[in-house]
Protein backbone atom coordinates (compact mmCIF):
# COMPACT_ATOMS: atom_id res chain seq x y z
CA UNK A 1 0.00 0.00 0.00
CA UNK A 2 1.34 3.36 -1.03
CA UNK A 3 0.84 6.66 0.77
CA UNK A 4 0.92 8.61 -2.46
CA UNK A 5 -2.75 8.15 -3.21
CA UNK A 6 -3.97 9.21 0.21
CA UNK A 7 -5.74 12.50 0.50
CA UNK A 8 -4.20 15.05 2.73
CA UNK A 9 -6.61 17.43 4.48
CA UNK A 10 -5.25 20.90 4.98
CA UNK A 11 -6.79 23.88 6.65
CA UNK A 12 -7.00 26.33 3.80
CA UNK A 13 -8.95 29.60 4.04
CA UNK A 14 -12.49 29.31 2.81
CA UNK A 15 -13.39 30.76 -0.50
CA UNK A 16 -14.86 34.22 -0.44
CA UNK A 17 -18.41 33.80 -1.61
CA UNK A 18 -18.77 37.48 -2.33
CA UNK A 19 -21.90 39.17 -1.14
CA UNK A 20 -23.27 35.90 0.23
CA UNK A 21 -20.42 35.50 2.73
CA UNK A 22 -21.86 35.94 6.24
CA UNK A 23 -18.76 37.65 7.62
CA UNK A 24 -18.86 40.08 4.71
CA UNK A 25 -22.54 40.84 5.31
CA UNK A 26 -21.98 41.35 9.03
CA UNK A 27 -19.12 43.75 8.37
CA UNK A 28 -21.19 45.70 5.83
CA UNK A 29 -24.08 45.98 8.29
CA UNK A 30 -21.71 47.18 11.01
CA UNK A 31 -20.44 49.88 8.63
CA UNK A 32 -24.01 50.90 7.76
CA UNK A 33 -24.96 51.07 11.45
CA UNK A 34 -21.91 53.25 12.15
CA UNK A 35 -22.85 55.55 9.26
CA UNK A 36 -26.42 55.86 10.55
CA UNK A 37 -25.18 56.59 14.07
CA UNK A 38 -22.95 59.34 12.67
CA UNK A 39 -25.87 60.82 10.73
CA UNK A 40 -28.12 60.63 13.80
CA UNK A 41 -25.46 62.38 15.84
CA UNK A 42 -25.31 65.19 13.26
CA UNK A 43 -29.12 65.45 13.24
CA UNK A 44 -29.23 65.70 17.03
CA UNK A 45 -26.49 68.32 16.97
CA UNK A 46 -28.36 70.32 14.33
CA UNK A 47 -31.66 69.99 16.22
CA UNK A 48 -30.03 71.22 19.45
CA UNK A 49 -28.54 74.17 17.58
CA UNK A 50 -31.94 74.96 16.05
CA UNK A 51 -33.71 74.78 19.42
CA UNK A 52 -31.05 77.00 20.99
CA UNK A 53 -31.40 79.51 18.18
CA UNK A 54 -35.20 79.52 18.54
CA UNK A 55 -34.86 80.18 22.26
CA UNK A 56 -32.48 83.10 21.65
CA UNK A 57 -34.82 84.56 19.01
CA UNK A 58 -37.79 84.29 21.39
CA UNK A 59 -35.86 86.01 24.18
CA UNK A 60 -34.64 88.78 21.87
CA UNK A 61 -38.13 89.28 20.48
CA UNK A 62 -39.55 89.64 23.99
CA UNK A 63 -36.82 92.15 24.90
CA UNK A 64 -37.48 94.09 21.69
CA UNK A 65 -41.20 94.35 22.48
CA UNK A 66 -40.33 95.47 26.01
CA UNK A 67 -37.95 98.13 24.64
CA UNK A 68 -40.58 99.40 22.21
CA UNK A 69 -43.02 99.79 25.13
CA UNK A 70 -40.42 101.66 27.18
CA UNK A 71 -39.65 103.98 24.26
CA UNK A 72 -43.35 104.62 23.74
CA UNK A 73 -43.79 105.46 27.43
CA UNK A 74 -40.77 107.76 27.37
CA UNK A 75 -42.06 109.56 24.27
CA UNK A 76 -45.41 110.04 26.00
CA UNK A 77 -43.66 111.47 29.07
CA UNK A 78 -41.54 113.78 26.90
CA UNK A 79 -44.66 115.07 25.15
CA UNK A 80 -46.39 115.54 28.49
CA UNK A 81 -43.39 117.42 29.96
CA UNK A 82 -43.12 119.62 26.86
CA UNK A 83 -46.79 120.51 27.21
CA UNK A 84 -46.34 121.32 30.93
CA UNK A 85 -43.27 123.44 30.14
CA UNK A 86 -45.15 125.29 27.42
CA UNK A 87 -48.05 125.94 29.84
CA UNK A 88 -45.66 127.34 32.48
CA UNK A 89 -43.94 129.63 29.96
CA UNK A 90 -47.25 131.24 28.96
Amino acid sequence: MSHENETKITSEPKEDRGSLDLAFLIEKHKEEIWDYKQKESEWIKTENLLNGSKKIIDELSAKLVQQVRIISDLNYQITKLKKELADKNK
